[in-house]
């Protein structure tokens, strides 16, 4: 009597070599599948869909981080231009502003300067040693510090820069400190 020949159930002779290669084993079908690790193996038919299934939804977690992390990058981006864009917009209304306002100093500086100036005689001053380097050499005395505007220290004016007195008077009275016009500033 024969001996029958036993049926295989897996295909544990032919190699997994190339991905999604089928064997059919009644009533089962394999299919060679990458595992986790890597490596092809093969699989029952609704095993190798559960990991063909799980990698997919892996994929497109990864897909939609990566499209919300370039999303992301973007909006940082467009902040940063739109930004940019308002500093470049301050910038401009400020030199705007410092033209407008030198213009008019200009106006004022020509306006005073054709006004005809008070006939008085200036008391005769003897020369003064020259003006150490940094001061003005419209002024003798205390150290008048060359600036956008000079003030007499503890009066009423804006500075930005200040000198206590008295100081006298032997050039241009450019600051403005002799007031009643003797010679002599910051009284």
């Amino acid at each position: 009597m024969a001996t029958p020949t036993p049926t295989r159930t897996a295909p544990a002779s032919s190699s997994c070599i190339t991905e999604s290669a089928t064997e059919p084993y009644p009533p089962k079908v394999f299919i060679c599948t990458k595992s986790d690790a890597g490596t092809l193996l093969w699989m029952e038919q609704s095993e190798s869909k559960r990991v063909l299934d799980a990698r997919a939804a892996a994929a497109k977690v990864a897909a939609e981080k990566a499209a919300a992390d370039k999303a992301a990058q973007d909006a940082a981006a467009k902040a940063a231009q739109e930004q940019a864009a308002v500093e470049a917009a301050r910038q401009q209304a400020a030199a705007e502003e410092a033209a407008r306002q030198q213009q008019a100093a200009a106006a004022a500086a020509a306006v005073a300067a054709a006004a005809p100036a008070p006939k008085v005689q200036a008391p005769v001053q003897p020369a003064a040693p020259a003006a150490p380097s940094g001061c003005d050499p419209n002024y003798a005395g205390p150290c008048v510090p060359i600036a956008s505007d000079v003030d007499c220290a503890g009066g009423s004016g804006n500075g930005p820069a200040y000198v206590r007195g008295p100081v006298t008077v032997v050039g241009s009275d450019i600051y403005g400190l002799d007031r009643d016009g003797d010679g002599v500033g910051c009284e």
